[in-house]
């Protein structure tokens, strides 16, 4: 007896996916619920398991386009005990890499097959690209799961060599491909690989972002020093108390939050009602927080930041991003948010102009905190050196004013240079 494996529906807007590597190779033994595919779609990444125990055949290529309740494989029911274990499948890109990176990754692969070692997916491709075998690597995640995190710091405390990565003017390197030769001087060598769905799916929402608003951004500067001061007076004792550590993006969100109360177009967005558009206003503080992941950007949210602590932003933000890294966010979780915060400063960015998150009318950008020579006190014409921010507002000038924007942004300042005013609700 056979047994169908299906692709199952992620939600209404998602249609198809690419399937992106198969965790378990043609004629390998599984049992049911073993992960044996990774789907890759616009928005999440979706782990496709075994619906019953016996031998995987596959039916799709790794990095085809599949529709949503296509069959992938089959699980030929009752036939494990007469296979032969197979090794896992390495992970395989949707474009094919140099021939020596594909042998690197086939033999991290026979060296990640443990049984006994459970990781990520994100982990698992990490270390067959690097050669890693993963029951040498420490795991922090939930339920003693390696995660890509474990993996990297992994490869930085041994000095571990990384896999050979395909670019446009270099050939694989000596150190994981002895055998090939060395590009000569000079070298103009091309490679092509397809986007991603998600990368695809971030390239049309940007586009969308810019050709269907009015955007503009307006910039201030916030001094750090009290929230930093506060930082480091209550670090240790918040950390105990809660298990989370104290962080500047608690103190932006409920800045935020404060600033979106006081001017509520700025919560609100532009929708179609009957043909004509219409603004919608929102009586809820649903903040999304834009993550960087190995994959692409991605924008989980935070829901009624009104109504939580200080403690429970840190640790529901520490939660989204590690889940985000991982590839395990759900499609529910990155949908719905009225109000954007972005962070290029953990990047090194000194200024940006973000771009909306549409149907959002508002993104608040954050960036690097540096030392500068500014006025202080102010009015007093004395120069002061204090740790600075620049602060950056995009908004949609079709819903939100100049002025509007302008007094948005100086609230949150206000509330960053004088943290006693959250507590206070001014």
């Amino acid at each position: 007896m056979t047994v169908d494996i299906v692709i199952p529906s992620v939600g209404e807007s998602v249609t198809s996916g690419v399937l992106a590597k198969w965790n378990v190779a043609d004629g390998g033994a599984v049992a049911k619920d073993d992960i044996v595919a990774e789907l890759e779609t616009d928005k999440v990444t979706l782990e496709i398991r075994a619906p019953e125990g016996g031998v995987l055949r596959h039916a799709a290529a790794a990095g085809a386009t599949v529709d949503v309740g296509a069959t992938v494989g089959k699980v030929e029911v009752g036939a494990a005990a007469e296979a032969k274990p197979a090794p896992k499948a390495a992970a395989q890109p949707v474009a094919a890499a140099a021939p020596a990176a594909t042998a690197v990754a086939g033999h991290a692969a026979s060296q990640n097959g443990h049984s006994d070692v459970r990781a990520t997916p994100l982990a698992q491709k990490l270390a067959s690209e690097r050669g890693i075998d993963l029951s040498r690597v420490p795991a922090t995640g939930a339920g003693g799961r390696v995660r890509e995190q474990d993996v990297m710091e992994f490869i930085q405390s041994k000095g571990a060599a990384p896999a050979s990565q395909p670019t446009p003017t270099s050939a694989p390197s000596p150190a994981t491909a002895p055998a090939a030769k060395a590009a000569p001087a000079g070298s103009r060598g091309v490679t092509r690989e397809r986007m991603s769905p998600l990368r695809q799916r971030i390239a049309t929402r940007l586009v969308q972002a810019q050709h269907t608003a009015a955007m503009l951004t307006t910039f201030n500067e916030c001094d750090m020093s009290a929230v930093m001061a506060l930082r480091k007076t209550y670090k240790d004792d918040f950390e105990k108390a809660n298990g989370v550590g104290l962080g500047f993006m608690g103190f932006f969100v409920k800045a935020a939050v404060a600033a979106l109360k006081a001017f509520p177009l700025v919560n609100a967005s532009i929708v179609e009602d009957g043909g004509q558009p219409a603004i919608e206003r929102h009586e809820y503080y649903d903040i999304a927080v834009a993550v960087g992941t190995p994959k692409g950007l991605v924008v989980p949210v935070l829901r009624d930041c009104d109504q939580l602590s200080f403690a429970a932003i840190e640790s529901g933000i520490k939660d989204l991003a590690t889940r985000a890294r991982d590839g395990k966010l759900s499609l529910e979780e990155m949908q719905g948010g009225t109000f954007t915060i972005t962070n290029g400063g953990i990047y090194g960015s000194l200024m940006s102009t973000p771009i909306l998150n549409a149907p959002q009318s508002a993104i608040l950008g954050m960036h690097s905190i540096k030392s500068r020579a500014v006025e202080h006190p102010a009015g007093s014409g004395q120069v002061a050196v204090r740790p600075m921010m620049y602060l950056a507002l995009s908004y949609d000038h079709r819903i939100i004013d100049g002025a509007e924007a302008v007094q948005f942004l100086v609230r949150i300042k206000n509330a960053i240079e004088d943290p006693q005013r959250l507590l206070l609700g001014l």
